[in-house]
């Protein structure tokens, strides 16, 4: 069975960071292959494009919830970047109203509208190791770990521009070390007192993409936990622009994490069954299978 063409979308981007965003509250994608069907959508220059897709789908307890697929099919249990613009899709939906709480595989997040802007509340991160010793091709390299829904790697450079984040960052991910899950692995640079530079290698997206809200959140709190800076941390992202992050520690414990950006509402349209087709010869011939 065929998705129900056409189906209503917003693209939308999150500091660079883009998805295609879907009201799922009738859920009339039940009886497709997701992954298969967030594969193709999101593939850019054949279709839509984007680092990922987002279902909006009804709950019990909260505004909504939400199904997030990376851009190669697999769940994620959270994204900063994709929170934000979720919310401000459920605001001018008029799915939830200006403060509103959903849920993500990765726990409840709450949101509110701050003009132009969405601040998020993070779920707490966990797992904090510093100054771990990994082996790379290279040679070893020094790099601290943190879950903020999703697991993140940070590594500190003198140079962000000159850092090989896509060989090095994949190198990193496919990790043994953090098997079985992997992680994404962010670049940051110390600007100030209280401003980053990162950029981050992610996975599901296997690039680097302009923004990931989770990793300039975990870069800020092991930068803090460091001593290099103190909140609030302005994040300036790979695409330019700068995000937020609001947190109180406590010791090495973050409390209180905020993520603060623009979420945008590129443009709204509606995709038809040619979105899912492929030219003769490419890797995925004429149309994924999506059943």
């Amino acid at each position: 069975m065929e998705p129900p063409f056409p189906i209503p979308f917003a693209k939308m981007s999150g500091t660079g960071n883009d998805f295609i965003v879907i009201d799922h509250r009738r859920p009339f994608l039940q009886k497709v292959d997701l992954p298969a069907f967030a594969r193709s959508i999101c593939t850019r220059k054949f279709s839509v494009g984007a680092d990922g897709l987002i279902l909006i789908e009804e709950t019990a307890g909260a505004d909504f919830r939400w199904q997030f697929f990376n851009a190669d099919g697999s769940l994620a249990e959270m994204c900063g970047n994709g929170a934000r613009c979720a919310a401000r899709f459920a605001f001018e939906k008029k799915i939830a109203p200006a403060r509103m709480r959903f849920q993500t595989l990765a726990g409840e997040i709450q949101a509110e509208m701050t003009g132009a802007e969405v601040k998020v509340r993070m779920t707490p991160p966990r797992g904090l190791d510093l100054d771990r010793e990994v082996v790379l091709g290279e040679g070893p390299q020094t790099v601290h770990s943190l879950n903020t829904g999703v697991p993140h790697a940070v590594l500190f450079t003198e140079d962000n521009a000159a850092a090989p984040v896509v060989p090095r960052g994949r190198e990193i991910r496919h990790h043994a070390g953090f098997q079985p899950a992997g992680t994404n692995a962010n670049f940051v640079q110390v600007l100030g007192e209280s401003a980053l530079s990162v950029r981050t290698y992610e996975r599901g997206v296997e690039d680097e993409t302009m923004a990931c809200g989770t990793g300039a959140v975990a870069s800020a709190i092991v930068a803090a936990v460091r001593g290099l800076v103190r909140p609030p941390v302005a994040v300036t992202t790979s695409g330019g622009e700068q995000l937020t992050i609001h947190f109180q520690l406590n010791g090495r414990q973050a409390e209180d994490v905020y993520l603060q950006g623009p979420a945008l509402i590129v443009y709204e349209g509606q995709l038809t069954a040619e979105a899912l087709y492929r030219p003769p010869g490419s890797l995925i011939d004429k149309r994924l299978p999506i059943v």
